[in-house]
């Protein structure tokens, strides 16, 4: 597959937080950004002359830009710490090791303590995070301080220790920031029961402790307390807005693949995450063209097969969307929540991405093939004998009954072809009656291209539920086109389509490109319907309104109705502009009338 240019990559990047890589033409990384707008900020790099000589060096260089879709702007400056350690690119900082972020450890140990760290070491300790600032890190271990009185000391507060009280009480015993498990005076127990709560908040669970400080709040405030409430108040404030830690990154998920699979008709998309150590390091999409209309499972078996041989995996884990056999040495885990399945579903984001992207530039640079996409897409999705390349909505518009008119518009190959738009004005019905003006206007449309030898429609859409789908079967019957042309309704309220003799609905995924051009179609008709409709009723308004005036014929009368089009422009005309139309004497006639109105 030949590399598409710089300027097609860019123009299909999202508009989403993530991070962008750059390759050269050997395929080397030069560089790894984070960006709130990927495409905004990648776009930046290329729409101005840089004052920085190194910066204008890197841009000539840039080949290929790969992107990391992800959540946050925290998510993305911490996933671009790990790919700069992991990728060093020649152009990025380096990040030394020792300079990693912060964590917040629950050591295990009796009577736990609680500290912020940046190294992690594998003894059983719970670590939450990592924080994007030391700075966050305080703040959440103020709060838990002021929470909870926990103990600061490194004493080994064994049973023994304790009951043989080798350790004394040290001075935050005494201005009440501990409460002195080192001499036995708070069971292990209770302090454990703190520790609970402190991990319930530190994984974003804090609503049993919410509860708590606002009974305590309540109770103060009714002692007359108000500063101390106050205090609890702002507590309770601070916690509701702390956000626990990113979805990135989880110390205790460590060397698993993670693989998703998006398909669509022909092509199909694999992402693949690689977590080491916690942390992703590697994210790549393949690409597999469908040759025998292949599952999912299938074609998602053959990439971890290639994806595992190409980049050399060794992991025993690996996550995928749904259960496959890879034999007895690789365990397979289908997530359904929790950190595992965030995981999952950021690689099932970044598949997804991948295939709009891949679209966008196929809609650019080959747009007969995307065209070929939608039309055997939409074949499949409304279930029709043929590709609907022409496809024809009708829409009634008879506004508190008066003059009532219908619209016919055309899309060629999923696109509008205005030319062939057509306005009805209904002559048979009388009053407003959208079925039967249905079944007039399908049945003159209808019989007029089969007079004149025109190509009829592969689908056609009437906008409303199953009446106003009768009605046009009825004239589709009577004019001998039934099996010929595929007839639908769509009803407003919940997007149903009808199809004839079917008293089921078919519902389509509210995100598939078939319901909405759909949804164009019938937002089209009914726009083109309304126009037509607002004017008649201006130009039957305005036609009343002049017919009154005195010695305004009716040649006249059809000048300015040519000219104004509706009443309220003709009175807010000048003397002088409808004089240039129609000569003085006229008028003033005019002006004089609309004066004494």
């Amino acid at each position: 597959m030949n590399q598409p240019s710089l300027e097609l990559q860019i123009q299909t990047l999202p508009d989403n937080p993530g991070v962008y890589q750059y390759y050269d033409i050997e395929g080397k990384i030069l560089y790894v950004g984070k960006a709130k707008n990927l495409k905004k900020r990648v776009s930046s790099y290329f729409n101005k002359i840089h004052d920085n000589a190194k910066t204008s060096v890197l841009v000539r260089k840039i080949v290929e830009i790969k992107h990391i879709v992800v959540t946050s702007e925290q998510d993305a400056l911490l996933l671009e710490n790990n790919l700069i350690k992991k990728l060093q690119p020649r152009y990025n900082v380096m990040l030394r090791d020792d300079k990693t972020y912060p964590w917040i450890c629950i050591k295990k140990e009796p009577y736990s303590r609680i500290f912020p760290t940046r190294k992690m070491i594998k003894d059983g300790s719970e670590y939450f995070g990592p924080y994007t600032s030391f700075k966050t890190v305080h703040t959440i271990m103020d709060l838990i301080k002021e929470l909870y009185p926990l103990r600061t000391c490194n004493y080994d507060l064994s049973e023994v220790n304790i009951q043989s009280h080798k350790y004394k009480v040290c001075l935050e015993f005494h201005i009440g920031n501990c409460k002195g498990g080192c001499e036995g005076y708070e069971t292990l127990e209770n302090y454990q029961k703190q520790v609970d709560a402190i991990r319930e908040i530190l994984k974003g669970n804090f609503k049993e402790s919410v509860k708590e400080f606002k009974n305590k709040m309540q109770e103060l405030a009714v002692n007359m307390q108000f500063e101390e409430a106050q205090i609890i108040k702002e507590k309770i404030d601070v916690l509701q807005n702390y956000q626990s830690r990113s979805t990135i990154l989880n110390p205790k998920i460590s060397n698993i693949d993670v693989f998703s699979i998006i398909s669509d008709e022909t092509m199909a998309y694999v992402n693949f995450l690689q977590i080491a150590h916690g942390a992703i390091i590697r994210s790549y999409t393949l690409e597999l063209k469908k040759k025998l209309d292949e599952t999912d499972e299938e074609l998602l078996e053959l990439a971890v097969v290639e994806l595992r041989e190409r980049f050399h995996l060794t992991t025993r884990e690996i996550i995928l969307p749904f259960v496959l056999d890879f034999g007895d040495k690789i365990k397979i885990t289908v997530p359904q929540l929790g950190d595992k399945k965030q995981i999952l579903e950021l690689s099932e984001r970044n598949a997804k991405y991948y295939r709009m992207d891949q679209l966008k530039q196929i809609q650019i640079v080959d747009p007969e093939r995307h065209t070929n996409r939608i039309m055997a897409q939409m074949q499949k999705d409304l279930r029709l004998s043929t590709e609907p390349r022409h496809i024809e909505c009708f829409d009634n518009s008879n506004i508190q009954g008066t003059n009532p008119v219908a619209a016919c518009v055309v899309f060629k190959d999923g696109k509008a072809s205005k030319k062939d738009y057509r306005h009805f004005n209904i002559k048979t019905v009388e009053g407003p009656n959208d079925f039967a003006s249905m079944e007039e206007v399908v049945c003159r449309r209808y019989k007029r291209l089969l007079d004149e030898n025109q190509p009829l429609p592969q689908l056609i859409i009437i906008d409303g539920g199953k009446g106003q789908l009768s009605s046009a079967l009825k004239s589709i019957d009577d004019l001998g086109l039934r099996g010929k042309i595929a007839i639908i309704g769509i009803a407003k309220r919940l997007e149903e389509l009808f199809y004839p003799e079917d008293s089921v609905p078919l519902y389509l995924d509210k995100k598939s490109e078939t319901l909405k051009i759909i949804q164009q179609l019938r937002n089209e008709a009914h726009r083109f319907g309304i126009t037509f409709h607002r004017d008649k009723r201006s130009k039957a308004a305005l036609n009343s309104s002049v017919e009154t005036i005195p010695g305004i014929g009716e040649k006249t009368m059809l000048t300015l109705i040519k000219h104004f089009k509706s009443v309220k422009r003709l009175k807010l005309a000048t003397e002088k502009e409808i004089s240039d139309l129609i000569g003085v004497a006229k008028a003033k006639k005019i002006s004089e009338f609309y004066k004494k109105e």
